[in-house]
């Protein structure tokens, strides 16, 4: 099958990677102008003069990162299937339109407030009690298009910062850690979760994330995968969606927000799972049986984020995977991450400490877990 992607960095070549063994073949439709995918065919479309073109070579449409225009995906829509739909994106990219959904559907979130000033937004954080953090409803990701206000009167400073229109306000939550779970939905309706993985995020960016956890009780896993079916099903949704949350001290869980697309915090499973979310993902849009997403032993992803780590150093750690995009260094991109599989948590830990001195300017690695004896 040929398969056209929208955008064409990392993710479209990791998705490729995991598609050329079904013989699926991919064109990439860059629209910036600056391409990283460093494989299959990309077409280059900044003045958007190209789409015809690239929807005649193509069976089907995916995406590898939601802030595109819903109009452009529309019009896809009505010439070639897109999964997911223009629905998943029009929600996902709007912090405001996610968290009414949320709402519908009973998923419980921070506290929250819409202002759309910098008036509202003193009021906001007065009302929710600060700390809090303000992001702009749309476009902001690895911690860009934010703000944290620890007293009301930083609310002018911040809504200057932030330079958006609207902006959504949370209360700080008292959580234990970050989690997220991610999920695949066939075209037939079947869904299939992987385990649950705790991320640890510095300065808004990703750094580490492992799965499954040792001490995620049955019962948070199930509410986990409760929440994501319940999104999944609302909107029809056909490939891999992850839903990122806090679980709290209690082990109840908050949603903090969705990407409707294959994650980061999901790169472990290329090497800890049985099936990869990328595979999973091919095998949804194309109506394959979905795979089987248990994880094969205990596994974290560590990225490497701004200078490549050496490669004999990591490679010498024994069931050390690492996964280079062949990108240019620079302060903050995401160059590449690195899987490290171990039979037990304990034993992963060790190996995540010693390849994290390896990795420049990785923090230390630090799970909730730790200490608690497992």
């Amino acid at each position: 099958m040929k398969i056209g992607v929208l955008g064409a960095g990392q993710l479209g070549r990791m998705l490729a990677l995991a598609g050329y063994p079904l013989a699926n073949q991919f064109t990439f439709l860059d629209t910036t102008g600056h391409p990283s995918a460093g494989i299959g065919d990309v077409m280059i479309d900044t003045d958007h003069k190209h789409l015809e073109a690239f929807l005649s070579q193509v069976d089907l449409v995916t995406y590898e990162f939601e802030h595109l225009p819903v109009a452009l995906v529309q019009d896809i829509e009505s010439e070639k299937p897109v999964y997911p739909s223009s629905e998943a994106i029009r929600i996902c990219q709007n912090r405001a339109e996610e968290k009414a959904l949320f709402d519908r559907l009973s998923i419980p979130t921070p506290a929250y407030r819409l202002v759309d000033s910098a008036e509202a937004l003193e009021q906001a954080a007065r009302e929710l009690g600060t700390p809090v953090v303000a992001k702009s409803i749309t476009e902001g990701y690895d911690g860009k298009g934010q703000a944290v206000l620890r007293d009301p009167s930083e609310a002018t400073e911040a809504w200057q910062r932030i330079n958006h229109p609207r902006l959504i306000v949370e209360s700080f939550v008292d959580f234990v850690r970050e989690v997220s779970i991610i999920a695949v939905r066939g075209r037939d309706g079947q869904v299939v979760f992987y385990p649950m993985a705790e991320n640890v995020h510095v300065d808004g960016i990703l750094r580490y994330s492992l799965a499954p956890m040792p001490d995620l009780d049955d019962a948070v896993q199930h509410t986990a995968d409760g929440y994501i079916r319940a999104l999944l099903d609302e909107l029809d949704y056909v490939g891999v969606l992850t839903l990122e949350l806090f679980q709290c001290a209690d082990g109840s869980l908050l949603a903090n927000e969705m990407a409707p697309r294959v994650h980061n915090s999901g790169h472990w499973s290329m090497d800890g799972a049985v099936t990869s979310q990328f595979e999973n993902h091919l095998r949804a849009i194309q109506g394959l049986p979905l795979g089987d997403t248990s994880a094969r032993m205990p596994t974290c992803m560590i990225n490497v984020i701004g200078r490549e780590a050496d490669p004999a150093a990591v490679l010498a750690i024994e069931d050390a995977h690492l996964h280079r995009y062949d990108k240019s260094e620079r302060a903050g991109r995401k160059l590449g991450h690195i899987n490290l599989l171990a039979p037990t948590h304990e034993a992963l830990l060790e190996k995540v400490r010693a390849c994290a001195t390896l990795v420049p300017d990785a923090p230390a690695p630090r799970f909730s877990f730790e200490g608690k004896g497992k």
